[in-house]
């Protein structure tokens, strides 16, 4: 068991993160095209699906234009500024990756967590929620401040002491096995799987519209943290998926070439529109920091 031990240096840690995470989205992309001859077995395969398929992917790329220079640069200097004050100096090796891994799922739990509870994060997560299908491509659908909040919730493990390369990795490890959920073609795994990690099954009935599944199944890795904190739901009945109040399908072609900009951008098109027009400040603050759910009085 030495090598768990074995020091490691942050290019070796970046290197892995690279190999895992280019060869995932070659494995995904393969694995798509195993979805769509699913959907055109199973007589499913429609035009609406396929452009919702491309949309998923031109969202990434809008998410990549958006994010990509300022939040590399936010991330780098916030976690580089961050380790200074770091309680700890945790070394680098397969078994601090692995209590890393642990501990930004938890971070993780919280951050989607709250995503869905505040409105301010749901104008951006929403994004991703808004698909009516459910395959791998939806987990590529990203919302435009999608890479800001995990910033807030991951800054205690650098605090702690946690390398920030390794910090880095683990949140890209988690985000790997949630990609992996996305999928009507595995149905349930074995009750000890099932019990202990977040599984399709588990995150299906997270991407329902169905009241009984709203708000449930927050999980990256282990769906035990959805059981402890009694957001856990099992799903046994069919699955509705999409937003409660969803944006227009795909039924034409001006559709799908307005779709990517109407899917990327209508969280904070509601988010603003809603505060513009609250009367009142208190009205204003619950629309932009309250519940999805909230509405006034009046």
């Amino acid at each position: 068991m030495d090598w768990l031990w074995a020091a490691m240096k942050e290019s070796d840690v970046f290197g892995w993160e690279t190999f895992i995470d280019d060869w995932f989205f070659v494995f995904s992309l393969a694995f798509l095209a195993f979805e769509l001859l699913r959907y055109l077995f199973k007589k499913k395969l429609s035009w609406a699906l396929m452009g919702d398929t491309v949309v998923n992917y031109l969202t990434l790329f809008m998410f990549i234009f958006v994010n990509l220079a300022l939040l590399a640069v936010l991330y780098i200097s916030a976690y580089s500024w961050a380790s200074q004050f770091a309680v700890f100096d945790i070394g680098i090796n397969w078994a601090t990756i692995a209590v890393c891994i642990i501990l930004a799922d938890i971070a993780y739990y919280w951050e989607h967590r709250f995503m869905h509870k505040v409105n301010l994060g749901w104008a951006t997560h929403s994004v991703h929620h808004s698909s009516p299908y459910f395959n791998i491509s939806v987990a590529y659908r990203f919302g435009p401040m999608d890479g800001l909040f995990p910033i807030f919730f991951h800054m205690p493990l650098i605090l702690l002491g946690f390398n920030p390369f390794v910090v880095f990795f683990s949140e890209k490890f988690v985000q790997i096995f949630q990609t992996a959920l996305h999928t009507e073609a595995v149905k349930k795994f074995p009750r000890p799987i099932e019990a202990i990690f977040n599984t399709p099954s588990h995150h299906r009935v997270h991407h329902a519209s169905n009241r009984k599944y709203l708000d449930s199944n927050y999980a990256g890795i282990f769906i035990i943290w959805d059981r402890l904190f009694g957001t856990f739901v099992r799903e046994d009945e069919k699955v509705v998926y999409g937003l409660v109040t969803p944006i227009p399908e795909i039924k034409t072609f001006g559709d799908f070439l307005a779709a990517p900009f109407v899917a990327f951008f209508h969280g904070f098109w509601r988010l603003g529109k809603n505060v513009l027009t609250a009367k009142g400040f208190k009205n204003k603050w619950m629309y932009m920091f309250g519940t999805p759910s909230w509405k006034p009085k009046d």
